[in-house]
Parts: C-alpha cells; structure tokens; sequence
C-alpha cells in the first residue's frame, strides 16, 4: 500500500505541475525517442538486408575487381590500378574449381546509357552483359519471354532482357516481347522481362537492361572488367571452392604467396559485416547525442526534486513526527524520481515508435519496432530516474523533524 500511495502521490504532482513536469522529462522525452527511432529504423533496414542478401542466391560468392564501397577517390585510383578479372577467368574457373557448380559472370555499364522505344526514352539505364548462367546463381526470374541462352552468347546476338522499371517506362500498355529497342545506333530484341526484384542497399535492381556477355564485349570493348559470380556445389563445398578460386586467380594473376589479393570475394557475411559496420557508427552517434539527452534529463530530474524537497520539507517533518520511517521518506521521493522519468520515457518509446512508422510509410526505408527495443527505452529512462533521484531522496530522508516543522 505504501509503494502504491507513493505512486499516486508522484502522479498528483506531476498533474499539479504539469508544465513543470513536461520541461522536466523533456531530455529524457528526447533521448528515448531517439534511441527507439534509430533503433527501430537500424533494425527494419537490417532485416531488409539481410532478406535481400539471402535472396541473391544460396552458397554463392561473387569474385570483383573493386570492394563493394568506395570512400574517396584515392581509394577509387588505387584499386583501378588492379588487372581486370576476364571472361576467360569465369571459363577457367568453371573448368578448373571442382567444388564449383555454377560461374555467371557478368559486365556491367555505369552510370548507364539511354534506352529508346519510338518516342520514349530512359536515361542513365545500366547494361548487364551476363550468360545464361546468371538468373542460377543470383536468383533473377523471367516473368515472361525468355532469357538469355547459350546461343545468344556464342553467337553475341543483339537481344535483349528488360527490368521491370524499364518495362514500366516505355511498355506500359503493350506487350515488348518481339519488339526492338535501341540504345545509341544498335537495335536489340526484346526476349523477355525480368520479375520485379525491388532494391538491394539503396540501389534499384529492377532499372536494367541484360544483353549478352559477348554482344556487351563487342560493341563496348573485350577489355571491360567482369565480375565472376561463382555457386558452390553445396554447403559443404562452400568453403572448398572458396579456397580454390581464390588459389587459381592468384596463379592466373602471377602473385606471390607474400602478397595480397588484387581482387575482392564479397560472401553473404562480408555483406552483412559491411553494413553492420557502417550502421554501427552512425548508431554509436546516435547513441551518444541519446546519451547526452538523457544526462540533460536526469540532471533536470535532480533539479526538479530538490526544489520539490524544498516545498515538502513541512510536510516530510509531518510525517516523520507521525511515525515515518527514513526509508520511507527515501523510496517516496526514489518513487516519484522513477515515475517522472518514467512517464517521459513512455512518451519517448511512443513518440520513437511513430516516428519509425511514418519514415517507413513515408520512405522506402522500413522500419521495426521489436519489443527489447521498447523495454530498453523504459529501461533507461527508470536508471536515469532512480540514479539522479538518489540524491535528493536521500536528503529528504535525513532531515530532521523538528527543524522540518519548523521550516518556513
């Protein structure tokens, strides 16, 4: 009963002061909404990596000349100084890895060229110039039409596969399949569309257009760098093969067993690693500003029940000559610091969890909201309020009654 009057005492002052109690929890209001935002923000985006790295295909890797994120054009001139990987590297590997199931190698053109149908057109749209390898290993699928085929590829024909973005663009009331369109002076038929696949780490992979590897080869150069996607024969061979591309293109490449690799093998976890770590220093900042919220709030907390020590000391020598007890006194005072810091912590975790909802509804970008995250707010917010409450309660346990009642 005593914890519960003590309750209801704190939530009567809160009502007497409510613009008091406001500014007061404000710090804490905004540390918790931060946290819980950023976290329900980090842990949406997470989940949608990780769907979306899975979805690239099982026991696959793939072989690059350049690291999936660039930072500065230093970084940039340094790997463009590697050697290409080839074509022929793709070949070598498929005949020589027998761990190795499927290799789908691919030449992509960025920043992209224009597409033209009649009297549409599309910018910027990248070319991919794969095999009939491609859609095994990296999980594309044809909604209709057909893919490239290996005839295509030895016969470096001019068809072409289209993305659903740019299916969408210029075939929005007609069927494209038997109809050509054109990119710069060459003219390529349509065979088939892609399923839409949405975006991968911001970047969509459904504005794109697939031709074959050799006809990219032809028109744009057989000295264009190829990134080798490369399929284990299972999980078991996953490793294997991984040792044995690796083994090979270091032969292929002349590099000494002191040196490093000149080409990068990006795996599932490495892609996950990448993104934990870039989503980790912007969280630790976030973490920080939250931090430094929260210290304002129970800082405030601390002020507010000093002041409020102040005020009642008539009424806590009343209640200490009525038979009070000091620990009394102090969970009173412990109680109403928690239930203040508490309340702006729940406000925090709605405030938090609304935020994420409307940046997911608003933006491409999801948002979760799992329950740890929803006790963790609650949690800070009752330390920071136990924590800062100790002083001030402790002071109001001590006092002496007789000066108490004394107390103008």
């Amino acid at each position: 009963m005593e914890v519960k009057e003590s309750i209801q005492m704190a939530l009567g002052s809160l009502k007497t002061h409510k613009l008091r109690s406001v500014l007061t929890t404000l710090g804490i209001i905004v540390g918790v909404t931060t946290v819980v935002g950023m976290l329900s923000l980090t842990q949406g985006l997470k989940r949608s990596i990780e769907d979306q790295v899975r979805s690239l295909g099982a026991n696959t890797f793939t072989v690059r000349k350049f690291p999936a994120i660039i930072t500065s054009g230093k970084q940039w001139r340094k790997y463009a100084r590697r050697k290409n990987l080839t074509y022929e590297d793709a070949l070598a590997i498929e005949e020589l890895c027998p761990s190795v199931q499927t290799v789908a190698p691919d030449i992509n053109l960025y920043p992209g060229e224009t597409i033209r149908y009649r009297g549409e057109s599309t910018d910027r749209v990248p070319i991919w110039g794969v095999t009939e390898t491609y859609l095994d290993v990296f999980s594309y699928f044809v909604q209709w039409g057909r893919f490239i085929t290996p005839t295509d590829v030895e016969h470096r024909r001019k068809v072409c596969v289209l993305g659903a973005n740019i299916l969408n663009r210029l075939f929005p009331y007609e069927d494209p399949v038997g109809k050509y369109v054109r990119s710069g002076p060459h003219r390529f038929l349509v065979v088939g569309i892609l399923e839409e696949k949405g975006s991968f780490m911001g970047q969509s992979q459904d504005n794109l257009v697939m031709i074959p590897l050799t006809t990219l080869q032809k028109i744009a150069g057989e000295r264009l760098n190829v990134d080798i996607g490369v399929q284990a024969k299972g999980p078991g061979s996953w490793n294997a093969a991984l040792d044995e591309v690796t083994t090979l293109l270091r032969r292929r490449r002349g590099l000494p067993y002191n040196e490093p690799n000149d080409f990068e093998i990006l795996t599932q976890d490495s892609l996950m690693e990448m993104f934990n770590n870039i989503t980790g220093a912007a969280f630790a900042v976030v973490i920080g500003v939250a931090s430094i919220s929260l210290l304002v709030g129970g800082i405030g907390i601390m002020n507010i029940m000093l002041v409020t020590v102040t005020e009642r000391t008539r009424e806590i020598g009343i209640r200490k000559a009525l038979g009070a007890k000091r620990s009394d006194i102090l969970w009173q005072f412990l109680i109403e610091a928690t239930v203040l810091s508490g309340v702006g912590g729940t406000l925090g975790v709605l405030l938090g969890f609304s935020i994420g909802k409307l940046v997911g509804v608003l933006s491409p970008l999801p948002a979760v909201v799992p329950i740890w995250t929803i006790f963790l707010g609650l949690g800070f917010s009752s330390v920071v309020g136990l924590f800062f409450g100790i002083y001030p309660a402790t002071k109001a346990a001590r006092l002496d009654p007789i000066v108490a009642l004394h107390y103008e």
